[in-house]
């Protein structure tokens, strides 16, 4: 009879999960309620598929969160501060997204031929203007997607985070440092390098094809 209250009372407690915090959760999850992950799982669900459908391709996606939440829930233990779950939990995410495409890296055999006079035209701006405010807007307009998808093929995982967190989410540096796990000091670097390797990958395929000068 005690033990059947136990369980009654365990199961009351579970079923009002959804209006505790994510620290009261955690302290649940962590003390052996592991049943309780679910709530953190549903609640967040949404937004580690919002990360993962803008740095992989979507057949991948499902597969890729599941992953996640193993990992954030492996890692729950490491969590210093339960306050700051939705970033910590949005750095696995990323970090995971760039393991993916450690394993599933493939260079793409499209050269600079297979853009469109549109495209080849956008490509030439950005390549004409150097500094970064320009370099920034640049990445704004509707063609950049769309030649950045042929050039991120050919960049590094970590390369290829770096551009899309800073150039194209528009995520600070500080944002994107802590997303990526590195200082701020080091993302900056990082962020200079990649903008020229991008910058280099490009100008050198332009001038091997011939198509834009």
């Amino acid at each position: 009879m005690v033990e059947r209250k136990k369980r009654a009372a365990i199961c009351k407690v579970n079923d009002h999960s959804r209006t505790l915090s994510d620290e009261d959760i955690i302290r649940r999850i962590l003390d052996g309620d592991v049943n309780a992950f679910e709530y953190l799982l549903k609640g967040y669900q949404g937004h580690v598929l919002g990360i993962l459908k803008r740095h992989i391709p979507f057949v991948h996606v499902e597969e890729t969160a599941q992953e996640v939440f193993i990992r954030a829930y492996r890692a729950l233990p490491t969590l210093k501060h339960r306050d700051r779950f939705k970033q910590w939990l949005s750095s696995i995410a990323v970090r995971t997204c760039q393991d993916f495409w450690r394993k599933q890296y493939r260079s793409k055999e499209k050269t600079i031929s297979d853009l469109t006079d549109r495209q080849q035209d956008w490509l030439k701006q950005v390549l004409d203007e150097q500094s970064e405010h320009s370099f920034n807007e640049s990445w704004k307009q509707k063609e950049a997607r769309e030649v950045l998808d042929w050039a991120l093929y050919q960049l590094s995982p970590n390369d290829r985070m770096i551009l899309e967190l800073v150039y194209l989410e528009d995520h600070s540096v500080k944002e994107a440092a802590e997303l990526m796990g590195i200082s701020i000091a080091n993302l900056k670097v990082r962020s200079f390098r990649s903008r020229k390797k991008l910058n280099k990958l490009l100008s050198s395929h332009s001038t091997e094809h011939g198509r834009v000068s």
